[in-house]
């Protein structure tokens, strides 16, 4: 596990701050999925959402909603995908929570359809199921 010290989102350069407030900040991901990828992180270095008080989960998606804004003003994205890795089994690699804020873009994919529930290929299209 990284420790303060060694995480990446503990020393995030503050000219590559987009939107802070007292408990978190939002910065673009450094591998982004689409234009305007972005990360919304807790100041306080911690791993799991799940560990959190109910006043940083209150100021993280407080960033996550003026992110959108931000967003939506800069690249006028479609729509949004919002996720969490939430332990290494989830796919976390940075085990310091962090939410994506991912924009959408029509087109950006064949079919849209199941977003966050490609995470499983095979029971994501679940509207195949009445197919067969």
């Amino acid at each position: 596990m990284l420790t303060e010290t060694a995480c990446p989102f503990c020393s995030i350069d503050p000219v590559k701050i987009l939107l802070e407030n007292e408990l978190a900040y939002a910065f673009y991901d450094g591998f982004p999925v689409t234009l305007g990828h972005t990360l919304v992180v807790p100041k306080r270095h911690v791993a799991s959402f799940f560990e959190i008080t109910a006043e940083e989960q209150a100021a993280l998606f407080d960033l996550v909603g003026k992110a959108r804004e931000l967003l939506l003003r800069q690249h006028g994205p479609d729509a949004f995908n919002v996720g969490i890795n939430d332990g290494v089994a989830a796919g976390q690699t940075v085990l310091h929570l962090h939410i994506h804020l991912i924009p959408r873009y029509a087109g950006d994919t064949d079919d849209p359809r199941g977003g966050v529930r490609w995470i499983m290929p095979v029971k994501a299209p679940y509207w195949k199921r009445d197919e067969r």
